[in-house]
């Protein structure tokens, strides 16, 4: 499974970058804002920083808008992918743009249906939003099976990416399941590393080394 970084801080994706846990990175207008940067010049430095797939999102709610946004953030580098919204318009736009060559994100989806509407016009990733299910007690994972299976019945290319991550418990079940990208703040795949039984070890560990009174170096 692909790892993407939701988030639109530098620093934050240099350091995961550094440690080969960025396959890609996506962004929204929330973290854009949350950044304080311009979309475009912040867009470019991460496209510079990750050699994956960088979702950069539209914000016209007509299709023409979109494309014309979307080919405007297009003139960044090539890993520049157009991320358009789950609607009848994002749909236009997703065809047009995919037609373009470009790779597009569909977001937003919160159906089997509207993800088989995406794969039907082109789309290169479709963004399940599992957490906000989860908020109106559904299962969002199940909504990430169901499209596994649409998507393997039919041969459908578009990728999988589990959005709206929220914890570790998310991106366990999205591996097993087979999201083929999940895509979480940096802080869940820092809390991945973490384990009750793996810091008391290295604690007994530790304990008994100090008492061989040895160094290494």
């Amino acid at each position: 499974m692909k790892f993407f970084v939701d988030t639109a801080e530098i620093e934050a994706i240099r350091e995961l970058h550094a440690l080969g846990m960025v396959d890609g990175v996506t962004t929204n207008p929330s973290l854009i804002m949350k950044s304080g940067r311009d979309i475009k010049e912040v867009t470019r430095e991460i496209c510079e920083l990750v050699e994956g797939p960088v979702s950069a999102e539209t914000v016209a709610l007509d299709a023409e808008g979109m494309i014309a946004e979307g080919r405007e953030l297009a003139k960044i580098p090539d890993n520049n992918t157009n991320k358009v919204p789950l609607t009848w318009d994002g749909l236009r736009a997703c065809k047009v743009l995919s037609d373009e060559g470009r790779m597009v994100n569909v977001t937003l989806c919160f159906s089997a249906n509207q993800a088989l509407l995406a794969a039907k016009a082109g789309a290169t990733f479709i963004s399940p939003f599992i957490g906000r299910l989860d908020d109106i007690n559904l299962d969002g994972m199940d909504l990430i099976q169901d499209i596994r299976i649409i998507y393997d019945n039919y041969g459908f290319e578009t990728q999988i990416l589990a959005a709206s991550i929220r914890s570790v418990n998310h991106m366990t079940d999205a591996a097993r399941i087979g999201a083929d990208v999940a895509t979480a703040p940096p802080s869940v795949i820092h809390q991945m590393a973490n384990h009750v039984l793996t810091d008391k070890g290295l604690d007994a560990f530790m304990k008994d080394w100090a008492k061989t009174g040895q160094k290494i170096l």
